[in-house]
Order: structure tokens, then sequence, then C-alpha cells
């Protein structure tokens, strides 16, 4: 019954969508409010229609209807209930399925917020909203449908006796149960990790996020309403989109970490690529847009930053499923490469053409022009020129220079981590020093006199660390700088806010907590913005520091042997064969590790063994000062090899992802009305 119900909620979605297009183009051309309505309440039904058919694909997944192929394929009778659930995203077509819930949850909320406000350009909204969940619902029931069965034909050939369709062929019988509980393939086992509940679900809100400031952006071209409505609609949204992909990636280096074995996070694979790059032009678009909203500048730069966003968000989204590259993190090679890359092509072509004829019309014209090289305007644009270089450099390492040496020469080409980071280094460095410098600079027009005294005590912070963490025994020179140009971002920021507190104290007489809680109420966005790029320095130490300074070594010892390790010991103490509640076998060993001659952690570094693959599981004593990360390689009670790394301040990466929330979350929050400066207390 779920497959009956959930191809036809899926199929009514379809229509739904397809209808609210039609309805609310024709309403918008033709004045119409009654069409305009309509198709607004197609655009609101299509969320509990598509909620419907997630419900149920969900339901078929937790109560092991294995007759669907997609249940069959991603689950079997030992996986756990709560990966059971995540299976919705566990492979394609469930994948899809839950883009497209997810985009009629994102219409559905962007239509209650802002039909009021934003009457004029609604209409067109939806219709672009609509095109994009019609595209991917016709994915579902076309291409990659999640509610096909398997069926027996008893009277065709042996080898076309079982198929997999969503209709009942004339003639089939359903197989037997036992048979497909005894057959099912379960999830793969790299998705078993909490991380997977998490990341990939953000990733697609992030994607799908990004689709609504493009939906208002097309909407203002096609409509004519150029003015900063459109930029109104959609900050909060975009703000959101931003921090979800940036959630995904951050636990998706973290899910790196701790499954794929190999002592680090980012490794400068494709479909890590094809996510980070729609991250860049978001964060562009963010910094961006303030310019236009401030001074009505850059009108026509942020119409591009925002179908670029787009552009990147549906090429990821086609790289990642089309099989065009290949990757642990990518979907399996299918049919829906050609839909994907034409739908990418179309939607792309009809936003530069729109834009294109409303700039030849002279509808996106400036109304300031910069003045200065120093004014915080100036220092925007150069950012946003960084963050661009940022994402062509990456698309070309990932995308461009790999298909276009397979096309026109016939040679794999692919490029490595080493030289990612030698491209992308500097223009990173560059990001923190404008970072740092942007915000102490003035809107119009900034003096070499005036930066220059609000660089001094960020500067000399920033020169002492740099002289404390020499003098501590670093001594490479890329390190000391990369920490240099990082810190002064970070003390910059802090700089900021310990300054506007002290403001507030000398007008109100604020203890400084007050006064700081008081200075992110009347400005949170600037404030939190500031938060945000305390985060984004963490990182930057933590990345910096487990690159360049991490500790590789791999060796085998006996039983009761120990090897030295910087200064850490390692002990290899027993190997336990033991099988799981879940029917995996897992190997594991039993290690002690010691430093100044007492011990400071006991880890189980395992091998488990799946049908699909083997899984390393690593074994972490973790600290602030760095992780002693250990991998089982090959054993037995005899012997056992491990590869054992040590990652210097490797937690910053994460806890600098928490602060990056925290301050995405306090810039997106809804404006708290703040008390009047100056009242009497």
């Amino acid at each position: 019954m779920s497959a009956e119900i959930g191809l036809a909620a899926l199929t009514l979605a379809f229509a739904l969508a397809v209808y609210a297009i039609i309805a609310s183009v024709y309403g918008a051309r033709r004045s119409a409010v009654g069409w305009m309505l309509s198709g607004r309440n197609a655009a609101l039904l299509t969320f509990p229609a598509a909620l419907v058919a997630t419900g149920a694909l969900v339901g078929a997944l937790m109560s092991e209807q294995y007759q669907l192929s997609y249940v069959y394929s991603v689950t079997d009778p030992q996986t756990p209930a709560i990966y059971r659930f995540t299976a919705l995203w566990g492979s394609q077509k469930g994948s899809l399925l839950l883009w497209s819930l997810l985009m009629s949850a994102f219409t559905f909320a962007a239509i209650g917020l802002n039909w009021r406000a934003e009457r004029r350009l609604m209409p067109y909204a939806i219709a672009f909203m609509m095109a994009t969940l019609a595209f991917f619902l016709g994915l579902s029931l076309l291409v990659e449908n999640p509610f096909e069965r398997w069926w027996v034909l008893p009277d065709a050939p042996l080898a076309e006796q079982v198929v997999s369709t969503a209709l009942i062929p004339p003639g089939a019988i359903a197989p037997s149960e036992a048979n497909l509980r005894t057959g099912a393939e379960g999830l793969n086992p790299l998705l078993r990790h909490f991380g997977m509940v998490i990341h990939p679900p953000m990733l697609y809100l992030g994607f799908v996020g990004f689709t609504i400031p493009f939906a208002f952006a097309m909407s203002a071209l096609a409509s004519g309403d150029l003015s900063t409505g459109w930029i109104r609609a959609t900050r909060r949204w975009s703000l959101i989109a931003w921090i979800c992909l940036s959630i995904g990636l951050i636990l998706g280096g973290r899910w790196a970490y701790d499954v794929l074995g190999w002592g680090g996070y980012w490794g400068w694979d494709p479909v890590e690529n094809a996510a980070f790059l729609p991250w860049l032009v978001g964060t562009a678009f963010i910094h961006s847009v303030m310019i236009q909203e401030k001074r009505g500048m850059l009108k026509l730069w942020n119409m591009i930053l925002v179908i670029a966003s787009f552009s990147a968000v549906m090429f990821g989204t086609f790289a990642t499923r089309s099989g065009v590259i290949e990757s642990v993190h990518s979907f399996a090679r299918s049919e829906v490469g050609f839909p994907m890359l034409a739908f990418w092509a179309a939607m792309t072509l009809i936003a530069l053409a729109a834009l294109l004829w409303r700039w030849r019309r002279g509808e996106l014209r400036d109304e300031r022009q910069f003045a200065n090289l120093l004014s915080r305007e100036s220092l925007f644009v150069l950012n946003n020129v960084v963050f661009i270089a940022l994402f062509l450099a990456i698309f070309w390492g990932s995308f461009g220079l790999p298909i276009t040496s397979e096309l026109l020469l016939g040679k794999e080409v692919t490029i490595g981590a080493e030289t990612f980071e030698f491209y992308v280094v500097p223009l990173f460095s560059a990001m923190y020093v404008l970072m740092g410098v942007a915000p102490l600079s003035a809107w119009g027009a900034t003096s070499v006199r005036r930066l220059g005294a609000a660089l001094k005590l960020p500067l000399a912070l920033t020169a002492l660390s740099v002289l404390a963490i020499a003098l501590s025994g670093t001594s490479q020179v890329l390190a000391l700088g990369g920490y240099a140009v990082v810190a002064f971002a970070g003390y910059v920021a802090l700089f900021e806010i310990m300054r506007g507190a002290a403001a507030r104290r000398r007008t109100l007489g604020e203890r400084w907590l007050r006064a700081a809680a008081g200075l992110f109420r009347r400005n949170q966005r600037r404030y939190g913005g500031y938060v945000v790029h305390l985060g984004v320095t963490v990182i930057g130490i933590g990345v910096i520091a487990s690159s360049a300074f991490q500790t590789e070594t791999q060796h085998t010892l006996a039983r009761g042997e120990a090897i030295n390790v910087a200064d850490y010991a390692l002990r290899y103490d027993d190997f336990i064969r033991a099988q799981a509640v879940d029917g995996r076998m897992m190997n594991i060993a039993a290690v002690t590790v010691f430093r100044d001659g007492g011990v400071i952690a006991r880890l189980r570094p395992r091998i488990d063994d799946y049908p699909q693959m083997p899984m390393k599981i690593a074994g972490a004593h973790s600290t602030l000062e760095n992780d002693f990360y250990v991998l089982l390689m090959s054993g037995d009670r005899e012997r056992a090899t491990f590869r054992i790394y040590i990652n210097p301040l490797v937690n910053l990466v994460w806890w600098g992802g928490i602060l990056l929330v925290i301050g995405t979350a306090i810039a997106a929050y809804p404006k708290v009305v703040p008390s009047r400066v100056g009242a009497t207390r």
C-alpha cells in the first residue's frame, strides 16, 4: 500500500507544480488576481503532497517492505532503526525525493512569509521555484522512481522474469518475502556514521535554500521591480542556506575524518569541491548584497552572483549524480545525468538572458560610484574578487581540466591536493587579510591615517602572537605567515566587538557583559558577522596546525610490543574478533597510549567486515592540543599493523564550526528592537 500512496502523492505534487507555473505566469502577465491566487494555492499544496510521498517511503523503509526495490537496495533485516530512516537519502532515488520535499517546504515558507510584503514579486518567484520543484519531481516519476517494486513474470524468458517497475505488469506476481529478506543488500557501510544522519540533509537544505534568492532575483528581472525588495525578501534565506551548507561541509569533513581512514578531513575530492563551490559564491553574495542595501551599488554584480550561486548548486547536483566524476561521495552512474545537465544549462541561460535584457535597458545602473579604494565597499569588492578567484581555481581543477582533457586529448587528468593548495592558500590568505581590514574602513571614503590608526592594535596583537608562537618552537615560515593573517582577522573581530561595547559603557554606563549584549541586540547582523569571522579564524588556526604539523607513521607490532611516536608511546595489547548486533564481524585491536610514562588512553581501532566492503574505524584520543589517531590496517592475535597520526589542534576545526553556526544564527535571527540609546536608567 505504501507504494500506491507514495506514487499517487508524487504524481499529484508534480501536477500541482506544473499547474502553479502556468497559473502564476498567466496571472502575472494578465494581472489576473484569481489566477495568481490559484497558482499560489497549488504551490502551497505541493508541500503536503511531497510530505505524503516521502512519508510513504519512510514508512516502507521502517516496516521492511523489501518488495520496493529501493528498500531492498539500502536496507536489510539487520539494519538499525536510525539507519533505516537515514536510508531515505542513502541512494539516488530517495535523495531526489528528499530534495523535492525540502524544495516544496522552502516554497511553502517563502510564500507564507512574503506574500503580503512582496505581492508584485511573488507570482514569478513561485513560477521559478515550482520549475525547479517540477524538474526534480519529474526525475523521481520518470527516471529514478523510489516506488518501483520487484515483480516476477512467470511467462517471460528466465533472464527477464524479475523486473522492477512502478506499475504492476500484466500477469505479474509478487516475489517471495523470504527471498527478498534474504537477498536485501543493506546500506553502504560508509554511510553508517552519525555524521551521515545530518550531513546530507544539511547540504540539501543549503542547496535548496539558494534556490529561493535565485527565484526572487529572477522575479525582479521578469517583473521589472528592481528595487531592493528582492534583497529584503531573500536576505534571511541566503543566510539560512549559507549556514546549512556550512554545517553540511563541516560534518562532511568530520565524516571523512572518522570513516575514510586517512587521518584528514578534506582531500579536495571533486564532490567535496562541488559542495564547496556554491558556498564560495554564496559567501560573496552575502557580503556584496550589503553594498546594494547600504549604498545602492553593485546591482548588476549581485544579480550575477545570485545566478552563479544557483548555477553552482545545479552543477554540483549534476556532478554528484551523473557519474561524470568518480568519487567516494558520488552516487552511481545513472540516467539523470543528461536531464540535469539540460536543466542546469537552460535555467542558467534563461537567467543570463533576462539579466542582459534588463542591463541593456539601463535598469541596473548603480546609484553611487566608488569614491575611495580604501572604502568598505571597495574592500568588499576585492573580497568578492578573491572568492570568485577561489571558485574559478577549484572549478577548473576539479571539473574543467579533467573533463576538457578527456574530451580533447582522450586522457584522464586529475589534480592532487598539493596542486590545489598551491593555488588556493595565497587566495585564502588574501581573504583573511581583507576580512580584517574591511571592518575597520568606513562606507564611502576612508583616509589612510584613519585606517592606519584603527589597524595599530590588531597588528600589534598579531605580531606578539606570532612572536610567541615562534618562541615556542615553530620555525616554519609559511606556517607563521598563515598564523599571522588568520590571527589578524580574529583580532579585528574582537577589537570591533570590544570597541562597540566600550562605546556603550561610556554612553550608558553599562557593565561590560550588559554592554556587549546590548550591542548584539542593536545590530545583530553586524556583530553576528564578527562572531562568524571569529569562527572562520578558529577554523583557520586548526587547518594550519593540523596540515603543516601532522605526524604520520606506520608500524607492525607484536602483541605486547610498543612503539614511540613523538612524545607518545603505543602498545599493542590484544586482538578481539566479535560479532555486532547487526551481524557484521568486528576485528578489534586493543592498544594503550602512554605519555610521560603514564597511561592516557586505551583505544580500540577496528576493521568492520561488511558484505559490501571492509571499513576501518579509528581510535582517537582527543585533547585541545591534538588528536592521537590510530588505524588498524591488518592484524591477528600475534601481530598487527597500525597507522598512527598526530593531528595538532584539529579539534579547532570543529569548534570553529560551532562559532560559525552561532554567529550566523545571531545575524539571521528576527530583529530585536533595542531600547533607546541614552534613555534614562
